[in-house]
């Protein structure tokens, strides 16, 4: 679904990764790991058009994307659930959800029930500030945002990290379920070894902006990864 080839970012003057390329599967969980500053999350970026890529293609179902800016890729199906959530503090979680509204047509604005049942405590804090939530149910709330724009591609970005186990699992279980639905790709970005380990379908390891090793989870051993996820 989703093919990246040689994608170059630069900051300035600064390249941040070196002709990166992947390729992630609908109704499958490509998990990108590696140490802290390898460029995981200027990936993401430069996918969801956030960051503008200096080179390289991306296309999702057969379709090049050229350089779209993040709003018009939101409306190819593209939702990205940035580290740290940014969600909207002073918004309850119903107009967080609604936000999500901006890329849809006007007959598909509506929150589908599947939201709620995935995440029952947005529905009990409807009313209550973004703000005011913990930092998992922010994590819930922004990834509810996200798939309230129906995506096919769906990018997470460390969505373990300051959370709490049991939301920690019950993202996990989200994240299982949205694979089987199979109508989605997701990818995922995650230092937690374990809780990635037991999402992903494939892998793909990056160190110092380059992809040093990526395949699928029964081609690569366990201690290969985390020995390329290491310092």
């Amino acid at each position: 679904m989703l093919d990246v080839q040689n994608l170059n970012l630069h900051y300035g003057h600064s390249q941040i990764l070196y002709d990166v390329s992947l390729q992630a599967k609908t109704g499958a969980v490509t998990c990108v790991m590696g140490t802290n500053g390898v460029g995981k999350t200027s990936l993401m970026k430069a996918i969801s058009g956030t960051h503008r890529r200096s080179s390289g293609e991306v296309t999702l179902d057969g379709r090049a994307l050229g350089r779209l800016p993040a709003h018009h890729l939101a409306r190819h199906g593209i939702a990205y659930v940035p580290q740290g959530r940014e969600i909207f503090p002073l918004l309850t979680v119903q107009e967080n959800l609604e936000t999500g509204f901006g890329c849809l047509p006007k007959g598909d604005r509506r929150i589908p029930d599947e939201i709620f049942e995935l995440f029952p405590v947005l529905d009990e804090m409807r009313g209550r500030r973004g703000g005011d939530l913990s930092g998992g149910q922010q994590q819930q709330l922004a990834i509810g945002r996200a798939l309230v724009t129906k995506p096919r591609l769906l990018l997470l970005d460390e969505p373990t990290e300051g959370i709490q186990p049991n939301i920690i699992q019950q993202i996990g279980r989200v994240i299982e379920r949205l694979r089987e639905r199979g109508d989605m790709a997701i990818v995922l970005v995650e230092q937690y070894f374990d809780f990635a380990y037991a999402l992903a379908d494939s892998f793909v390891i990056m160190r110092r902006g380059r992809v040093t090793l990526s395949g699928k989870k029964g081609d690569i051993d366990r201690d290969t990864l985390l020995k390329g996820v290491s310092v």
